[in-house]
């Protein structure tokens, strides 16, 4: 799971869940052996046109060392939240040493920029790159930039060197959040990239309540959407903080309404809505959730609901770090949002009142079905290889590298420590190719919920101790805030107890649609995105509720039948 220096906007949230997915576990990559007479290993690449075929006389090692070491060219898109080590630099630090020392790989990097947002400095050279067609060995490239390097058949097939370069381990995490990572980076049947996975459960919508004032209300817990309705209205109308003033409101939103703290897509699934992503109407047809007839019932339910105060009456006017600063002071009691929310920013409530407590309960539905959270394929950039690059494999061995150290069973603390978070620096993102394991924090949860039942905390690995040791020290009195933070994630009834239940009972529902943008996409999604937030966001706050038939006419006219097309062009063809 791809953390929290100010609490403000969406890449400070980032930011705080690198750093609490990251805490402390370790490992060592086995460097393999080099060639006996002294020259280069058996894992020479490819020779045979770049056909992605390795010498059929050379066995492959996934970890083996390169003697003498080779280099290999990439380029580097970063953002201010890399910090480095003093003497250190991006071309200097512990990664590049560990890769020179145990595989005999050195990176060389021909350019690196800061601003690795959407649309931002980093996607705008890469993008200048591929037009002049300067590029490195190995590109690092959204989906629409594989697309696109695709399309010029530029790019090494990679399907053969996967199979016979990447450790058993990193086939795992691959598949590990389902096949759609390594099937995103699939064309006619052919792997053309590797993806730097993340986790799609971890990202899945969950609802936040105020557990003390529930008990001071003496409120049960929720069971239904409409019991959660009736908290909501409670917390807007019974002065649930005591301080005999009309100054508390039932639920938090942000403006952008996507993303971030406080966002619809939680509340809207439990009325069977999909907002922002693409799925099946009954013929098997892909549709977009967010013109669907469920969504103007949402918008119907958001709108009497702003109009009753239990929604912020300013939430129009405020982004994610504005909402978060209400919770944080203590006005609000519910939200829809996700499993990091404790880190951030519900534990500066806590600080700020002792007395708090927050609970995450699963989505509820507004009816006798279930309601089932919404998920998107948690891949944002992919690893591609030119088909002149002389040693394709040795991105696999890399990123082999990198999840061994993470999490492999030759993990020890020290190692981790040094290559992840030793010192306060997120020294991970020196790290030129990653995977993340889809499990890892799920795992964290049901291994803490183990040691607890059996008082043995010696098999976790150094990660899960140290989140467990937060969490002891917090409930025995001698922790922190962030202790109570990771007890609200990771322990016996925190969030990932609600992700837990969420995988049991195969209740996530993922988005259908995980290729790249499709061509009127390209040229038109941004702008039916911001008619969107618009619309729904004028709805809210008191236009009519049919004005959603005229955005769904205008979604349609104004490019979204086209891309409706591609996406189900797209669809058939998978």
């Amino acid at each position: 799971m791809k953390r929290m220096a100010n609490c403000k906007g969406a890449a400070i949230v980032l930011m705080l869940l690198l750093v609490f997915v990251t805490a402390c576990s370790g490992g060592g990559q086995p460097s393999g052996e080099a060639n006996k007479s002294g020259g280069q290993t058996a894992d020479k690449g490819t020779t045979d046109g770049g056909t992605g075929t390795a010498e059929e006389d050379q066995p492959a090692d996934p970890a083996g060392k390169y003697d003498p070491p080779i280099e290999i060219t990439t380029v580097r898109i970063v953002n201010d939240t890399f910090k480095y080590a003093e003497g250190e630099d991006i071309s200097n630090n512990v990664w590049t040493r560990t890769m020179e020392e145990k595989l005999g790989i050195k990176v060389k990097y021909d350019w690196v920029v800061s601003g690795d947002g959407p649309g931002g400095q980093g996607e705008q050279k890469m993008n200048v790159s591929i037009a002049s067609g300067d590029l490195p060995e190995i590109v690092p490239v959204n989906a629409r930039q594989l697309k696109q390097l695709v399309e010029a058949d530029l790019l090494m097939d990679l399907t053969d060197i996967y199979e016979k370069y990447a450790s058993p381990f990193l086939k795992e995490i691959m598949t590990q959040d389902g096949p759609n990572a390594l099937a995103s980076a699939t064309f006619d049947g052919k792997l053309m990239a590797i993806p730097n996975t993340g986790s799609a459960m971890d990202g899945a919508p969950m609802v936040w309540i105020r557990s003390d004032w529930l008990q001071k209300l003496n409120l049960p817990e929720p069971k239904t959407m409409d019991d959660v309705l009736n908290i909501i209205e409670a917390f807007t109308t019974q002065d649930p903080d005591g301080n005999n003033k009309a100054d508390t409101i039932g639920m938090s939103l942000n403006k952008d309404l996507y993303g971030g703290y406080a966002t619809i897509d939680g509340f809207a699934n439990s009325y069977h809505a999909y907002p922002r992503i693409w799925v099946k109407d009954g013929s098997g047809k892909l549709v977009y959730g967010s013109i669907q007839p469920e969504m103007k019932t949402v918008l119907a339910k958001l709108q009497e609901m702003y109009k009753k105060g239990q929604i912020d009456r300013e939430f129009g006017v405020k982004d994610t770090g504005k909402a978060a600063e209400f919770a944080a002071a203590g006005k609000v009691g519910v939200h829809f949002g996700q499993m990091w929310n404790p880190l951030w920013p519900l534990v500066d409530n806590k600080k700020n009142d002792p007395n708090a407590e927050w609970q995450s309960y699963p989505l509820m539905s507004i009816d006798d079905q279930p309601a089932r959270p919404q998920t998107s394929m948690a891949v944002g950039t992919y690893y591609a290889v030119l088909k002149d690059a002389k040693h394709p494999e040795a991105l696999l061995k890399l990123i082999n590298l990198f999840v061994e150290t993470g999490w492999g069973e030759t993990t020890t603390p020290e190692n981790y420590a040094a290559h992840f978070t030793s010192d306060g620096i997120e020294r991970f993102k020196y790290a030129p190719f990653q995977a993340w394991p889809a499990r890892k924090n799920l795992d964290i949860h049901l291994h803490i919920l183990e040691a607890e039942k059996s008082g043995d905390a010696t098999k976790l690995n150094p990660e899960e101790q140290d989140n467990y040791k937060q969490i002891k020290d917090y409930l025995n009195g001698t922790g922190t805030e962030l202790g109570w933070a990771y007890d609200r994630v990771f322990g016996t009834t925190g969030s990932f107890a609600t992700i837990n239940h969420y995988v049991n009972e195969n209740l996530l529902y993922q988005n259908e649609f995980f290729g790249a943008p499709t061509q009127t996409a390209v040229e038109k999604d941004a702008t039916l995105q911001k008619m969107e937030l618009e619309v729904f966001t004028k709805i809210i706050l008191g236009d009519p509720i049919d004005n959603f038939d005229k955005f769904v006419a205008d979604w349609k006219k104004l490019g979204g039948d086209a891309i409706t097309e591609e996406v189900n062009a797209w669809y058939a063809a998978r």
